[in-house]
This record gives C-alpha cells, structure tokens and sequence, in this order.
C-alpha cells in the first residue's frame, strides 16, 4: 500500500489486509520509554505557524497584530503563549502607570508614566508625605513663633478696629451725645450733666434743641456708617495677613518634605510637574491638616476656601487626603520582561478597565482612586491575548479593541458613556499610551468573516499564522511524535509510554486523520487519549503505559460515546430500518453515510433504491422535491443525468423518468459521496439487472462515469462491517470504496482480521464499469447492452404512443 518515500500506489481490485492499515513497528523507535527522549524545542509540525508567529511578534509596524487560525484544541493557544513567553523574557518590563487628582479638572484624573517599580515608590512616597505634613503642620500652627506673629497681626487690627471707634465716641462725646453698645447693636443717646436722656424728658425739651439733637445725631450715623464700612476692608486685610503669615509658615513645612520628594522623581518631568500642583495645593488647603476652627476662620480664602471646598466635593467617600494619593493601575515591579497577558472574558471593563463606584446614602458616589485597570492596561507594552469568538460575543468589545487599535491608547469608558445612554457626571480619566501587540485566536471561518465583512479587520491584524492539523508520516515524524509524547508526559504528569504505547498512539493519530500517510497533530486530541490511557494504567497498576492500555483507552472512550451508535445499529439489526447484507435485489443498493454527534462519528448504512418507467428522460431526486436534499446531494443527482446522457443519449432520445430514494430517511441528506450507488441502482433498474445486497457502496461520480474520492471512508466501512458482524460474517459481504480512498484507510484491527480471514472485503474501484461488475456478477459490456436495449425500446413505445414515425433519433427531446 505505502512505497518506502511514504507515498501510496494506486490499487483497484479487492485489498489485501496489509493494506486496509498502516502500522507503526514498534522496533523502530529506539528507547525504552519516553522517559528517556529529550524536551523538543517546539511543538513539531507546526513549523511554518511557528515563523508567522515570530514574524508577528518581531515586526514593529502599526497594524501587525497578530491572528492564529487554528482548530480547538489543536495547541494554539499553548504554543502561541510559550513562544511569546520566551521572547517576553528578553524584553525590558514595560512602564508602571498611576493616576493622580486633576486639580485643574477634578473629574478628569490625570495618567502619569513612571519607569517600571517606580509606581510603587512614588504612590508609597505620596502616602507618607501626606502623613508626614499631618504631622508636621500642625505641630508648627501650634508653635510659639507661629502664635506670636498671629496674636500680633490680631491686636493690630484689632488696634485699628478700636481707633476707628474712639474717633466716632469723641464726636459724638463733643455734642452731648454717647455711643452704646447693646446686644442689639449700637445705639446713640443724648447726654446731659453725664446721664442718659430719658424719652420722656427728651419729649419735653424744646423744639429746637429737639431738632439740633436729632440732626447731630443723624450726623453721627453717617459717620457710623462710613465706619462700619471700613470693617470687612480692615477684616480683609487682616485675613490677608493671616493668609501670607500661614503660606510662610506652610510653604516652610511642605517645601521641606517635598523637596526630598522631588529629588527622588528629578529625572521626571510630569512628576515634578504634578509635585508643585500638590505643593501649591496643600498651601491653599493647610486648614485640611490643621485641625482647628480658629485656623479655618482665618483661611476661609476667596481662591482656597473654593478649592477646598471643590477638592472635598471631589472626593465624597470621606477621606479629603485620597487627592494626594496615587492610584497605581498597572505594577510592574515583580515583572520579569514584558507582561504576556491571557483574557478569557473580554468584555469592554475587562479590556479597557473601569471605574467602580459606591453606593452612599442612595446615590453612587466615586473617585479617581476607584479606577481599576483592564486588560490592555496590564499588557502595555507587551502582548495580549483573546479568544476571537469570546471577544465578538461581548456586547460593544470589537468595536472598543479596534477603536484602542487604532488610536493607539485606551480609554477607561462604558458602553453606556460611548453610546451617551446616560446624562449622569462621571469621571473621564486621561487616556494611556497603548503599546501592546494583540493575538486573536479563532477557526478559519472565523478569520474569513471578519476578512469578508469588517473592512478595518485586515488593517489591524495584518500577520496571519495557521496551524497544521496533519503532518507526513515520515519515520522523522515517528520520532518526533515520540518526543513530543515525552514533552506531555512531563507537563501532565502522567506515566511514560513503552515503544509498544508509541506506536499505537502513532496509529491512532492517523486514524484521527483519517489517512494512513498522515499524523493528526490535535495536540488536544493527543492530550486526552494519553490522560485516559495513563488512568487505565494506572488502575492496571503498571509503570508505563503500554499498547494495551492505549487501547484500552480507545475502546473505553468509544464505549462511553457511543450509545447513539448502538441504537442507531440496533433499528436495523432488529429489521425496523431495513438493510439487506445478503440475497439480490434490482434496483436496491446499501449506500453509506456518516452521522456526527458531537465527539461521536460513525458510519451507517441506507437503502437506497431506483424505479424507472418511459418518460421524458428525467431523473427525479425525491429527496430534493420534498425538500430534504442539499445542494450537493442534488448536484450528483444531476450528474447522474449527465452520465445517462452522454452514455445512452447520443444516437437517441432519453425516453426515461426515473425517481431514487433514500429509503427510510427522515431528515436532511447531503454531499454526493452516494451519487455512485445512486447510478448503480439506476443501471440495475434500467438493466433489470439485481444488485448483490451484501455490498454497500460509497463514492462519488462524475459524468464520465469515473468514481472519485469522498470522505470518512474509515467510518463507513465499519458501519457496514458491524452490521454485518451482528448478523454474521458470510464471506461475500464487503464494501466498494474509490481507489483514490485506499491511502487514507486506517481501520480498526477487527476489521482488518476479518479481511485477512477472508470474511470481509474491501474492493477498490475507479470507474462505475469496474464497480457494476463486482455488484451484479455480470460483466460491465453486458450491463451497458441491456441499458442500451431498454432505453431504445422506451423510446420505440415513447414514439408509438405520441404517434410518431420518421423522425431522425435525437430531433425530439
């Protein structure tokens, strides 16, 4: 069946056992157990993927993000990740991110970059000089110095204060008039011989002195009023005072500690920038730290009193410090290179981050230090990685990534802010430089879609690497499948594997292939054969897993799986679907098709069957008038008509109507791997010729008559093959299969020893002539005459009944 350079020779007539399955020779790999192979360096097979995905990650143009198409399971993921995590390692560790109060903008927080570990510090250096100044600043306020100076600025004012009223007593003393202060306020009463004037003698003076107390008096008022009016200028002053003399003696206390803090942060800018806006800050805000009314009356400060008392609105979950704080969003000090970050829920908060909010008192309050990172946060400057159909599952999330994409930075949003589904304030943090190199995972269709229908796709992710499911079976491969074993071993812990176990598990990654000139390289696949294989050695308590286990493995996984399959073989080995696997029939054929569940495939035999009668020289394909056929199933139908046509129809008109029939089918058929059975029950209709019913047949046709290759064969041939042995093997029972098939037969051992033992067959066959002859006994040139003689003498009786004589063969159609 395999040449030595591993290519298959092409073989028609019945196949021996030998070539119904590869087998890997045990003797061939050179160890005694996998234990003794060395780690590959990488996952093999996968050679050309594994260059895209270096491509990919070392290209350093806008737009090369990557994409990794690739079956699940087949190790994508695993392998994309230990590839960047080795390069990941050369690479310095990214920048740490913080953000600060805007004290320009409270709700627009500010994003300032520190190099890596440098967050830390900064955010532990704010937290302790905040401590430090609540320390520091009111040990000064309450200092002797500090009191002094304030007690002088009081008196002086105070003085001033005094001196203004003393002017307005002595005025008033020179007219008889006394100034009274009452806790109602001041009032003004005329005076004689140094007492107070009573209302009822002030009634009884006369008119005039009346009038000249009342005008001097009216006269004083205005001078009190011009007095009072000097008061909040004085006030002013002196509070104006008490403000420089509390910047002096602030500015002295915070310029000292933050002095230290700017020497630690010189080299950089925004720091130092942010560090003078503190600076400035705390000045205007000392009364935050000095804890005492008489200090809060004296700086109640046009300016400052309203930045306070913005910086506390700012900041309602009650701790007026948190404006000094920093929020450290992405932490790089423990980071070794650059991050490799993993996503499994991408959603918009878990990519671009969020801001949190808590509820108080009904209503949810929030501030810069509840900003929370996302995941392009954490793997700026390094690489991230998402499942593509996780990602377009969540609502608004591939819109977000390619607006950060293409942005180039990421901005802390909602889908309710990007939308404007809601007027409420929030917070707007400042967005971050985004330098991070994405890899989606996704099926090919996947990656064909978004080509098809998102014009933006292909910009963004322009470096495409595709896994391999197949390799050659080479005996390099062989081995390096061996060592790849070796590599899963370790990394699940499980037993090692004898020569023995390799080669089963090599034969069935080619039967997971379905070709005996390839290996499946479903590292998923792969992966739990070997799990389970280890359990049932395990429970069998040996040291290495052996071929027997590794069958075991097989039988048990298909035991579990397969109760579909035993009812499905149970309605027809209890006669309630109908197949026949011995006698003759005309116009019945058993063609195959294969049923997939889930994890589940296997293959199942149907009737098929063919009645003719004169007509028109139409082929009717009942499945597709009542609607249950598919497309292809439809086309080799067609095809069918061409072959009749081309064969039969040339001399004379096709005065045929034929129907088929898939016997007992109640849902859908499709693909044309039936077609072959389809003309065979044809030309037995036609030919009055029976079928042997111990065949089934699969195989497609094309309109000359030549069988091509179809798909599952493996899983075909023992459908039949299990019905047949629930009956019991006769030895004439077997199956046709295109020879173009042979290369990929992996069948399962039974199967094969019914075949050595001559109780099955197996014939391989290319043209519809070769198979006819197997199917009926009766050469193909016999066949093809009692078609020709049929179909003529259709034509006859067509031509009698339409009253016809003369016309040449081919004029009516």
């Amino acid at each position: 069946m395999v040449k030595e350079n591993g290519r298959s020779e092409k073989r028609v007539g019945a196949l021996r056992a030998e070539e119904l399955r590869r087998s890997c020779e045990s003797g061939c790999l050179d160890f005694d157990s996998t234990a003794e192979l060395a780690a590959p360096d990488q996952v093999f097979g996968q050679e050309r993927a594994i260059n895209a995905i270096a491509f990919g990650a070392d290209i350093a143009r806008e737009g090369y993000n990557l994409f990794v198409l690739g079956e699940p399971g087949s190790g994508k993921r695993s392998l994309v990740r230990q590839l960047l995590e080795q390069r990941a390692a050369a690479e310095p560790p990214p920048s740490d991110w913080v953000y600060v109060y805007n004290f320009a903008e409270p709700y627009k927080p500010n994003a300032i970059e520190l190099p890596a570990g440098q967050g830390v510090r900064f955010r532990d250096a704010l937290s302790q000089m905040v401590d430090e100044l609540r320390t520091a600043l009111p040990a000064i306020f309450e200092g002797e110095e500090y009191r002094v100076r304030r007690h002088a600025i009081d008196e002086k004012f105070q003085g001033r204060q005094q001196a203004a009223f003393e002017v307005l007593e002595n005025r008033a003393m020179e007219k008889s008039i006394r100034v009274i202060r009452t806790p109602a306020g001041i009032t003004l009463v005329p005076v004689r011989n140094n007492e107070l004037v009573k209302p009822e003698i002030f009634e009884a003076m006369p008119e005039a002195e009346r009038r000249q107390i009342e005008a001097d008096i009216q006269e004083l008022q205005r001078s009190m009023v011009q007095t009072f009016e000097q008061m909040p200028r004085l006030e002013k002053e002196r509070r104006q005072s008490l403000r420089e003399l509390n910047r002096e003696f602030a500015n002295f206390a915070v310029r000292e500690i933050m002095d230290e803090e700017r020497a630690a942060f010189s080299e950089i800018s925004e720091v130092r920038d942010y560090l003078d806006m503190v600076q400035a800050d705390i000045i205007n805000n000392v009364q935050m730290f000095v804890q005492s009314q008489e200090m809060q009356e004296a700086s109640e400060l046009p300016g400052g009193a309203q930045q306070g008392g913005d910086g506390m609105a700012q900041n309602p979950l009650g701790n007026p410090f948190h404006r000094y704080e920093a929020n450290l969003i992405v932490d790089n000090s423990q980071t070794k290179g650059a991050p490799v970050v993993d996503e499994g829920k991408p959603t918009v908060q878990q990519l671009v981050g969020r801001v949190e909010h808590i509820a108080q008192m009904g209503a949810l309050i929030t501030n810069f230090m509840l900003i929370k990172p996302g995941a392009l946060h954490r793997a700026n400057g390094g690489y991230l990685l998402i499942d593509s159909r996780a990602l377009l599952m969540q609502p608004f999330a591939w819109e977000t990534l390619k607006r950060a994409l293409w942005n180039r930075e990421t901005r802390i949003e909602s889908p309710a802010d990007m939308f404007s589904m809601v007027s409420t304030i929030s917070l707007e943090p400042e967005p971050i430089p985004l330098r991070t190199k994405v890899v989606l995972f996704g099926e090919a269709l996947t990656y064909y879609l978004l080509s098809a229908h998102d014009p933006e796709f292909q910009s963004l992710f322009k470096a495409v690497a595709e896994m391999e499911s197949t390799v050659d079976w080479t005996p390099e491969s062989e081995r390096a499948f061996a060592g790849q074993l070796a590599a899963i071993c370790r990394a699940e812990s499980v037993r090692h594997l004898d020569p023995g176990g390799v080669a089963l598990m090599i034969e069935q990654a080619a039967r997971h292939a379905a070709d005996a000139e390839k290996l499946s390289i479903h590292m998923g696949h792969i992966a739990d054969l070997l799990r389970e294989a280890d359990y049932w050695a395990h429970k069998a308590g040996a040291e290495l897993i052996t071929a027997a286990h590794v069958q075991q493995a097989v039988d048990m996984r298909e035991e579990r799986i397969g109760r579909i399959r035993e009812k499905s073989q149970e309605s027809i080995t209890r006669d309630i679907v109908l197949i026949d696997t011995d006698g003759a029939r005309i116009g019945q054929i058993n063609g195959l098709s294969v049923l997939s569940i889930g994890d589940l495939s296997f293959g199942r035999p149907t009737r098929i069957s063919a009645r003719i009668g004169i007509g028109a020289g139409r082929v009717l394909d009942i499945e597709r008038e009542v609607e249950l056929g598919g497309p292809l199933h439809s086309k080799g139908v067609l095809i069918l008509s061409g072959f009749l046509r081309e064969r039969f129809g040339v001399e004379s008109p096709l005065a045929l109507t034929a129907s088929l029939v898939f016997e007992q089918s109640y849902g859908g058929v499709d693909g044309d791997s039936a077609s072959s059975a389809e003309l065979y029950c044809l030309l037995s209709a036609i030919a009055e010729v029976p079928i042997q019913q111990c065949f089934a047949v699969t195989g497609s046709v094309n309109q000359h008559g030549d069988v091509q290759a179809i798909g599952g064969v493996n899983e075909k041939i023992e459908g039949f093959f299990d019905i047949c042995k629930a009956r019991g093997l006769s030895g004439k029972q077997g199956v046709l299969i295109p020879s173009a098939n042979v290369k990929h037969l992996m069948l399962r051992q039974d199967v094969v020893a019914a075949v050595r033992e001559g109780r099955f067959h197996i014939h391989a066959i290319d043209s519809i002539d070769q198979g006819i002859e197997v199917l009926t006994g009766i050469p193909a040139e016999s066949i093809n005459a009692r078609v020709a003689a049929r179909l003529s003498a259709f034509v006859k009786v067509r031509k009698s009944a339409d009253g016809e004589t003369g016309e040449r063969p081919g004029e009516r159609q």
